[in-house]
């Protein structure tokens, strides 16, 4: 059972081509809770499925978190694909890739043999309906919610999976890991939401902290990012070029028309390796 593993600015994934593993429809919850396991499996943020069949000769991706659950869309992680189609030969074009995705398609563009890629991130939404956010039909845009003893001014958006950027004059991993668990899981998100705790530097730069849906407090995040620079953006904060500063690097973001989202970053090889079988047998901490 082969793996492949990579980072993507502190964000590292493990890919699992299916090929590779015919007796699995889909990782269960708990096999992927083992295999991201930190002590216990191969440590990751999440893992990759794919290459799946999907319409168009697009190449179909399927992502999941360390805590067993799906998410719809990861910039960091297509990201990742994009560079193991690359290595693997897998495409027949590696330098221009199209990924369908549960939260819609992305293209990819290759540099300097995969290790840079620009990433066609497609549309940022604040739209209430879509993200989603309880409550009547909006553009979440300067909201104010209560986590634990403190309240906070947040604005909400999509890119295919659901944010809740916060934005604040200081800011820390501190405060991600300390505020980020009750946002995640606030009743306004009815499929909870990732979190991002943004201070804005200057009209060219941005910086957050970012609790995951599903993963915790993460060093980066591409769709972060893209819904942080997006927000900041739509308040008037920052121009359509920005730099997004986050504990594990940074990304180079434009923001076109539309609030589509082209996002450039690096992705690094880290190893390959084999899944053993007595891996499943361990038990998870309760």
């Amino acid at each position: 059972m082969r793996f492949y593993k990579y980072q993507a600015v502190g964000n590292d994934y493990l890919v699992l081509n299916p090929a590779d593993y015919p007796e699995w429809r889909v990782p269960d919850p708990e096999k992927i809770r083992l295999i991201c396991h930190r002590n216990l499996g191969a440590g990751s943020d999440g893992i990759l499925w794919g290459p799946l069949p999907a319409p168009g000769g697009l190449f179909g991706l399927r992502i999941f978190n360390p805590d067993g659950s799906e998410a719809e869309k990861s910039g960091n992680g297509t990201r990742i694909f994009a560079r193991y189609l690359w290595d693997r030969g897998i495409a027949p074009d590696p330098q221009h890739l199209s990924l369908s995705t549960p939260g819609g398609e992305v293209r990819a563009t290759t540099h300097d043999s995969g290790r840079r890629i620009t990433m066609d991130m497609g549309s940022v939404s604040f739209s209430s309906a879509q993200i989603p956010v309880d409550g009547p039909p909006r553009e979440v845009i300067n909201e104010v919610l209560r986590a634990g003893d403190t309240d906070f001014t947040f604005s909400a958006a999509t890119i295919g999976n659901p944010h809740c950027v916060v934005t604040l004059p200081d800011i820390s991993a501190g405060l991600a890991r300390q505020y980020g668990p009750a946002i995640e899981n606030h009743p306004l998100f009815p499929r909870r939401t990732n979190v991002q705790f943004m201070k804005v530097l200057d009209r060219a730069n941005i910086r957050i902290e970012i609790w995951e849906r599903g993963a915790g407090y993460t060093l980066s995040s591409g769709t972060s990012s893209s819904a942080s620079a997006a927000v900041a953006h739509r308040l008037g904060l920052v121009d359509r070029e920005l730099t997004v500063h986050m504990a594990g690097g940074i990304l180079d973001l434009r923001i076109g028309e539309g609030y589509a989202i082209t996002m450039t970053g690096a992705v690094t090889a880290v190893c390959e390796g084999v899944l053993l079988p007595e891996l499943f047998t361990a038990k998870l901490p309760e």
